[in-house]
């Protein structure tokens, strides 16, 4: 049996998904399955099949139990005593589309083609967006 390879041309469709009262971590496995090309059946893991994925509402996104208070995020500046701590609360406050991209990256291959592929995902806090030029196709979850 021989092994598929995908062929250099393929295209790329844009896909709209409301993030309104949507669970993160369910969203975010759909949007990582999207990203890499999953869908298709020309799948090939070493190159970018994936499509543009552009999120609206990520500021009404919704968890279960008490993540909005336990959850963490952690960054680092480098310094002693440099670690900062922010909830999830607090994150949708201050930047929603930080939380759906890392929830999306961690599940994303490491290394130059999972940024390739982490840079086709467009969030947007509101309702709005600068995408209505790709003829966007409704995504449903």
């Amino acid at each position: 049996m021989k092994t598929f390879n995908e062929s250099v041309t393929h295209t790329k469709a844009w896909y709209l998904l409301d993030a309104e009262n949507k669970t993160l971590g369910r969203m975010a496995t759909v949007i990582a399955k999207y990203l890499r090309g999953k869908h298709k059946p020309e799948y090939t893991p070493f190159i970018d099949t994936g499509d543009y994925i552009v999120v609206i509402n990520a500021e009404k996104i919704g968890v279960t139990g008490n993540k909005l208070k336990d959850k963490k995020y952690y960054r680092y500046s480098g310094y002693q005593s440099g670690l900062k701590e922010i909830s999830l609360e607090k994150q949708l406050v201050k930047a929603p589309e930080r939380v759906i991209k890392d929830a999306v990256s961690g599940m994303l291959p490491k290394g130059p083609l999972g940024r390739k592929m982490l840079s086709k995902l467009k969030v947007y806090a509101g309702p709005e967006h600068t995408h209505q030029a790709q003829k966007l196709i409704t995504l449903t979850i």
